[in-house]
């Protein structure tokens, strides 16, 4: 999987509340952040807690502004995210 996000971008991650383990925490679906780094590639353990054999994927460092979150706070949260999650957010790269 080619590596699609640059840092700086804005990306908006999946809505999906799947009935399976997922990486991505439920207070950050649909939420907008921003690309700050890149993890290397890795299989993705939502995949793997099931049993399935999957490819590597980009691993992602995405910034949230907590007000984006939670809808307070002053700060950032920083998480690693699946490419699979996220989507470019035309909103968020303005």
């Amino acid at each position: 999987m080619a590596e699609s996000f640059a840092i700086g971008a804005g990306v908006r991650t999946s809505r999906v509340d799947p009935l399976h383990h997922t990486r991505l925490p439920r207070y950050a679906r649909g939420a907008v952040g921003t690309i700050v780094g890149c993890q290397g590639s890795h299989p993705r353990p939502d995949d793997r807690a099931r049993g399935i054999d999957t490819e590597a994927e980009h691993v992602y460092a995405v910034r949230f502004d907590a007000r984006q979150l939670f809808g307070e706070g002053d700060h950032s949260v920083t998480l690693a995210l699946w490419q699979s999650y996220l989507s470019l957010d035309g909103e968020a790269a303005r």
